[in-house]
């Protein structure tokens, strides 16, 4: 199912939260946009839960702020939607990204994240 294009804006604006590092400075606002039960598959390999996600983001040294591209949005159901897109992260690798987010308590929350290593000759989600 395609999402309208004010839910596919707000699920962007939140995806934008989490790449600023401002709001990655912050765990109390990390912790708003993830879910209790979170979980991330990271391009790494690694499994994290929030709090590691959390624990992570708080030894991160600044950075700038990434880009999304080619962000996509679809419906899986009422209340919960899945966003792909990808960026190119701070060391010049390009990743593949997607998340699933659940309307939790009239507020948007990532369940679960991952990143996956592009190949360089895909440009499917540019």
């Amino acid at each position: 199912m395609n999402v309208d294009a004010d839910l596919k804006a707000e699920l962007l604006a939140l995806e934008e939260r989490l790449l600023d590092p401002a709001v990655r400075a912050v765990p109390a606002e990390v912790r708003a946009l993830l879910a209790p039960e979170f979980v991330e598959f990271g391009a790494s390999g690694r499994v994290f839960d929030r709090d590691a996600i959390l624990a992570m983001l708080a030894a991160e040294p600044p950075r700038v702020a990434l880009q999304a591209r080619g962000f996509k949005a679809r419906l899986l159901a009422p209340g919960a939607a899945l966003t792909t897109w990808r960026v190119t992260r701070d060391d010049g690798i390009e990743t593949l990204r997607s998340s699933v987010w659940q309307q939790q308590g009239g507020r948007w929350q990532m369940v679960f994240h991952q990143g996956t290593l592009a190949a360089r000759d895909d440009e499917a989600t540019s």
